[in-house]
């Protein structure tokens, strides 16, 4: 049986753990410290990190767990990444026996050029592609590069856990109700995750089908994101690519 952890690093990111009571692997350790205490803590072997994309914030206690645990890296081939020693890019699958598991990887450029989320077992690594009520901000990559990512996303179950790398939902819900203010499940997942984060609780993992409802980012080909894309653009029938980006550029403005 395993067990999912989320685990506070930084300011607001999340280091998630997955174990089996004896062994652990840890997606996107950018801070060592707080896994090595619950490691050591509940006395578990670290096996295996995944990383999700190259930004420091993930990537940064790779040497020294490795160090630590001799543990394998699994990561896009970029190099970046320290210490890697399996790369991965999106439709590979791979096994791991300690604890036992078997993800599929799916390609999610745009955050980065590089990133890529690890899908298995009901849940999704998603690391910075897409965020509570939100999605990450295309450093790298192109409004139609995200969307086809987050396409490849929305094909999954609506029972996967959404595994997300930082704590930003609230203040994705504040943006989110600028232009979707009448959504009810919105409003709804607004009362049920300020009231979490009031008793010092996470928001995530969330479930793909609370996203699909909620999450403005994965709801571009819905009529109501249709609207607001066209208005913003001034432009007639914008496709769901130029609905994503005109989605994004509105946050990045709000961001402001």
């Amino acid at each position: 049986m395993l067990t999912l952890i989320s685990l506070p690093a930084f300011d607001d990111n999340y280091i998630w753990v997955l174990h089996d009571g004896r062994h652990a692997i840890a997606v996107d350790p950018g801070e060592p410290q707080p896994l090595v205490a619950f490691l050591d803590t509940h006395e578990l072997k670290l096996t295996a990190i995944l990383n999700t994309h190259h930004h420091r914030d993930h990537t940064g206690g790779n040497l020294l767990l490795r160090q630590r645990y001799n543990c394998a890296i699994h990561a896009p081939d970029n190099p970046r990444i320290p210490g890697v020693t399996h790369t991965l890019r999106g439709g590979d699958t791979f096994m791991l026996s300690e604890p036992e598991l078997h993800l599929d990887v799916l390609a999610t450029p745009g955050h980065t050029l590089d990133h890529i989320s690890f899908v298995g077992h009901g849940y999704l690594f998603c690391g910075d592609t897409l965020f509570g009520c939100g999605c990450g901000k295309l450093f790298e990559g192109t409004p139609a590069m995200m969307a086809a990512s987050l396409d490849a996303i929305l094909k999954l179950p609506d029972a996967t856990r959404v595994c997300c790398a930082h704590e930003y939902t609230l203040s994705n819900i504040d943006f989110a109700k600028t232009i979707d203010g009448d959504n009810q499940a919105l409003q709804a997942r607004e009362r049920t995750d300020r009231a979490l984060r009031a008793q010092g609780q996470p928001t995530l993992p969330s479930t793909l089908a609370q996203e699909k409802a909620t999450n403005p980012f994965l709801r571009f080909h819905e009529p109501d994101m249709t609207a607001f894309a066209a208005a913003y653009l001034d432009r007639k029938n914008p496709d769901p690519a130029e609905v994503f980006g005109a989605i994004r550029a509105a946050k990045d403005a709000w961001d402001r």
